[in-house]
């Protein structure tokens, strides 16, 4: 089901170097319909090592779903954003731009910027970020499960709604079946009065109605749909019974909707009207609508 959230938190990096840094830890899960679970990840090279815990808090909550995790920083649009790099940091880089220049005499010496860049990510571990990650995942998941809940229950509607329909157009076709039986019936008695005069006494009219009748009673048992239309209103009871019941019902819907396209391929195959045939292929036509709204749910 689709879905999004995020959040945001502040975030202080590695106080005990001895600079806070002013800037916000950020995370964003957005899911799209998709039969099986898929998840990517756009992290922030300080997270990286986090993303094991991420994919293993989505897969725990979710099953079903292409969905993607971004987690990044915000730095904050004021002066105090900027953070000072410790004397530490700057040792540090001092030390190793010159090991690099007695290797390397070309090599330019550093500038600000670089000193900058360098030290706002060079003392940062990735384990300074877990329980905070952590967290920030949880709350996310949260919303997000709570955002696709409502996108199950629009799902639901809809699949109740198509259910209504399936069963108005089941019960339109019951009665047309004993009608049909009735008019071959006659039809077929018609045809052994005819054929009685043509034969001026020549057949039995004891065998030619006999005749009639095993045919007519034939055609009957080759039009019957009574079994399939049960069939059908069973799988119709079952699926509102999921559909209330929710949790982790996508697969056993899955099934019942192929149990419903089988009985509705029945109905038409065994079509002797334009109306029966109609009805089947109205009927393939919601659950087909049916089929696309299931591979969504969990």
């Amino acid at each position: 089901m689709t879905g999004y959230a995020s959040a945001q938190l502040e975030a202080s990096d590695n106080e005990a170097r001895g600079a806070v840094s002013h800037r916000r830890l950020g995370l964003e899960i957005r899911s799209v319909n998709s039969r099986f679970l898929d998840v990517s990840f756009r992290m922030a090279e300080e997270l990286r090592s986090q993303e094991p815990m991420l994919r293993a808090l989505l897969s725990a909550q979710l099953k079903r779903g292409k969905v993607e995790v971004r987690a990044f920083f915000v730095e904050s649009a004021d002066g105090a954003a900027l953070q000072e790099p410790t004397p530490q940091l700057l040792q540090r880089l001092c030390s190793i731009q010159d090991t690099v220049q007695a290797w390397l005499p070309q090599a330019g010496a550093l500038s600000v910027a670089d000193a900058m860049r360098l030290c706002a990510g060079g003392g940062a571990n990735a384990s300074d970020w877990s329980e905070a990650l952590k967290g920030l995942a949880q709350q996310t998941l949260k919303d997000l499960s709570s955002a696709r809940a409502r996108e199950g229950e629009r799902l639901a509607a809809t699949l109740v709604d198509r259910v209504e329909q399936l069963r108005t157009l089941a019960k339109k076709a019951g009665p047309l079946v004993p009608k049909l039986v009735e008019q071959q019936r006659l039809r077929f008695m018609e045809r052994w009065k005819e054929a009685m005069a043509l034969t001026e006494g020549s057949v039995a009219p004891e065998m030619a109605q006999d005749r009639a009748l095993t045919e007519a009673t034939a055609f009957a048992i080759r039009i019957d749909v009574a079994e399939e239309l049960t069939r059908l209103d069973s799988h119709l009871d079952e699926i509102e019974h999921l559909l209330k019941k929710g949790g982790e019902v996508g697969k056993r819907l899955d099934f019942l909707i192929q149990e419903l396209h089988r009985e509705a391929n029945t109905l038409g195959s065994k079509s002797a009207t334009m109306e029966l045939t109609r009805i089947s292929v109205d009927m393939k036509v919601l659950i087909e609508q049916m089929r696309e709204q299931v591979q969504n749910i969990e």
